[in-house]
């Protein structure tokens, strides 16, 4: 069972666009489209801040994470550092990388990302000489196979 989190949303930028689930219901999408303010043009290897023109204000125990959109990802345009802290009041940029051989434009109003809400969550982590093992054991990337 799913519950709405209001998130307060101040447009900063003229151009603008509060976040938008393009899927709504029982089956909907688990993130929030995420919209180009101004436009970006982005070389080859480039790294660059595609402002969105807002600020946000989430409730103390929520914050979220910035995700790919799947329609980028493909064409080599990644998403890094999407990581909103509960505190953060600034505008939203998007740190986007180009990892495709072509320059990427996006233009304004052009889906960029999308944001997925998250519970914060407070761990305390404690040293320890053991851990239990697991049947994974140590194994890390590439452990399940080809």
């Amino acid at each position: 069972m799913s519950h709405e989190v209001k998130i307060k949303t101040k447009r900063l930028h003229p151009n603008a666009r509060l976040p938008k689930y393009a899927h709504d219901g029982p089956w909907g999408d688990l993130a929030a489209d995420l919209y180009a303010a101004e436009p970006a043009e982005i070389a080859p290897g480039q790294t660059a801040l595609v402002p969105t023109g807002l600020a946000m204000e989430f409730p103390a125990e929520y914050g979220a994470l910035v995700e790919d959109r799947s329609g980028l990802a493909v064409k080599g345009v990644t998403t890094l550092a999407g990581v909103i802290d509960p505190g953060y009041r600034g505008e939203l940029k998007i740190v986007v990388t180009n990892l495709s051989e072509n320059t990427v434009t996006l233009a304004v109003g052009d889906r960029v990302a999308q944001l997925r809400i998250v519970q914060r969550i407070v761990a305390s982590f404690e040293e320890a000489e053991e851990i239990t093992e697991a049947p994974r054991g140590t194994g890390g990337f590439g452990s399940t196979g080809k």
